[in-house]
């Protein structure tokens, strides 16, 4: 039997940096004959996924994304020994993704969620950030898209500290892969269960028209 492994993050309210609200429109406590739930939440909150037009005024959106992009083959890259507060340089991607393959989606696994709760501010002030070296590296294997574990890159925690906006250049991920049309699928978990080098993934973002990103649904699928 196939193993089926989700690595999608839960949408919860109340959560320190992105505000997000559950509520019910109809209940069966108020006498309604139904409960119906809303949301709202930011299309890059959680598991998600971005569009090109997120960092290229020109770039396609989410609903102009291609199923294609986002579900197919992928390689697990381990890069978990690199450690909190540290960079991840094309020396670790190198050495953990010699299986990446033309076409790939890439999972770049830091086993962040099992060091910090994505709840607390640590999660992102004490994280591993991928250099522009390694975001080169990925990119000349020619993959299509990339999944983190971890905030990828190093000017996210000024935009959770607070303490200043970071320049455009310093989103290394972004700038290297995004832009160039590599998609990202960010805040993935559980990728520890994942128990072998390849796996299948089946990445679904919400179809919403004009956005520049989108909650998703992410699961791997691995053989027995």
């Amino acid at each position: 039997m196939p193993r089926i492994i989700d690595l999608s993050t839960p949408i919860r309210a109340g959560h320190f940096r992105w505000p997000t609200e559950q509520t019910l429109s109809k209940s069966f406590a108020r006498g309604d004959f139904a409960q119906a739930t809303r949301i709202s939440v930011s299309c890059h909150a959680f598991t998600h996924m971005d569009a090109p037009r997120h960092f290229d005024p020109e770039g396609y959106t989410t609903d102009s994304l291609k199923l294609e992009q986002t579900i197919g083959p992928a390689a697990v890259v381990d890069i978990s020994g690199v450690g909190a507060n540290a960079p991840i340089r094309e020396a670790d991607v190198a050495a953990a993704g010699a299986h990446i393959r033309e076409g790939d989606i890439v999972l770049l696994r830091a086993r962040w969620d099992l060091q910090e709760s994505i709840e607390t501010p640590e999660f992102w002030t004490r994280a591993p950030w991928v250099e522009a070296d390694a975001a080169e590296w990925l990119y000349g294997r020619g993959i299509k898209a990339i999944g983190y574990d971890f905030p990828q890159d190093y000017c996210i925690r000024n935009l959770v500290l607070g303490d200043r906006t970071p320049a455009v250049e310093e989103n290394v991920t972004h700038m290297i892969l995004l832009k160039r049309g590599v998609i990202m699928m960010e805040y993935l978990c559980n990728m520890s269960a994942i128990q072998g080098a390849r796996c299948m993934v089946y990445a679904l973002p919400l179809k919403v028209p004009d956005a520049d990103g989108a909650p998703s649904r992410i699961i791997a699928i691995e053989e027995d």
